[in-house]
């Protein structure tokens, strides 16, 4: 019966994904003192054209090593996460001198290096879409846990998706705000799509917007599934554009569970099917490792280890610097591939790099 409900569920949103409507949060809102407000409606994020692209540094200042720098359109900076292939574990040892970065093949000089010494600010994007609502009990402690472990300057926000896509609790540094946003959020509607591009477009767009311009931007996704098709304002390449524009590392945290796990499958092949058909089908796994971030899935009942072991990662994350030699301001997409030093390769276990895979310069 279950499979069959998912396959009904499944192709009806297919079907329906087009003309979703909007996606509201029909639970009582609040004010920035997180006290009841029944005059000021949940605010939802209403469709607006696409940024101009440009740099995803142009804002200034922020602090890399040991000082404030002003950061101009050249200046690019990005995020860098290297893993033991064989263990998983954290290299953080390492210097700027052990990594070669290139951009369309051109090698660029690193100019500015360091770790751990920016603030982050940190998205949380809950799906309520789907058969399966994959925010459970076991999934909010973990959640909450997971606010703990941030520092006192880092930031963060609750957004939540199906259909459409709202701001549950603006960027704000209190911890309490969030964990009230969580009581908050929409119910979960199985009826509803999961609109990924939708999504992650307004995330990116509320990160270049309001997420603070000396931090390090984060959007962790909360949700079941890794494919889906796009439906909504936005198509997966703008949502792509825009997050490369915002800066923003994407993290996906997945709680396994056999349902789930059936869910995904029969998305994965729904998704195949409507791509025959002409559909743009959009997935998740190649957002994260465009941006280069992680895809983290375990059992809800240890969700709050795994949650622990992504801000540690998102903590032991390098921050490079660099002027591209390009010096044509024409708006463009330009690839970027950063390796490792031949010395500072480990013998025993290869060394992976996760970064972004590139960004858009910025126009005169």
């Amino acid at each position: 019966m279950l499979i069959l409900r998912l396959l009904l569920t499944s192709l009806f949103v297919f079907t329906t994904s087009f003309q979703a409507g909007p996606f509201q949060n029909q639970n009582q809102s609040r004010g920035k003192n997180g006290n009841p407000s029944s005059s000021n409606p949940q605010p939802t994020l209403n469709p607006h054209p696409l940024p101009t692209p440009v740099s995803t540094t142009e804002r200034a200042p922020i602090t890399i090593n040991d000082g404030p720098i002003n950061l101009g359109v050249d200046l690019v900076v990005l995020d860098a996460l290297v893993l033991h292939q064989k263990t998983g574990r954290i290299e953080g040892a390492l210097k700027a001198t052990d990594f070669v970065l290139q951009e369309d093949g051109v090698q660029q000089q690193i100019t500015h290096f360091s770790q751990d010494t920016l603030p982050l600010s940190v998205i949380f994007l809950v799906d309520r879409g789907g058969c399966l609502d994959p925010f459970s009990e076991k999934v909010r402690q973990a959640t909450q846990e997971a606010l703990i472990r941030l520092k006192p300057k880092d930031e963060a926000a609750l957004m939540a998706f199906a259909d459409d896509t709202a701001l549950v609790t603006d960027f704000t540094t209190r911890r309490e705000r969030i964990a009230q946003g969580l009581d908050r959020l929409p119910p979960h509607n199985e009826s509803a799509a999961h609109c990924f591009s939708e999504a992650l477009y307004r995330a990116a767009d509320y990160m270049r917007q309001a997420g603070n311009p000396d931090g390090r931007r984060v959007i962790i996704v909360l949700t079941a599934i890794t494919t889906h098709w796009d439906c909504g304002g936005h198509s997966g390449e703008q949502a792509r554009q825009a997050l490369l524009e915002s800066g923003a590392v994407v993290c996906a945290v997945i709680p396994k569970t056999p349902g789930q796990r059936l869910e995904s499958g029969i998305m994965r092949a729904a998704a195949g099917l409507g791509g025959f058909g002409g559909a743009r089908v959009f997935s998740l796994n190649k957002i994260v490792e465009e941006t280069g971030g992680e895809m983290m899935t375990d059992k809800p009942a240890v969700l709050d280890q795994t949650f622990h072991d992504l801000i540690d990662h998102l903590r032991t994350r390098y921050s490079l610097g660099f002027v591209s030699s390009n010096t044509k301001r024409d708006g463009t997409f330009r690839k970027l591939k950063l390796d490792l030093a031949q010395g500072a390769q480990s013998a025993a276990d290869k060394l992976v790099v996760k970064t972004k895979k590139g960004y858009y310069s910025g126009r005169k």
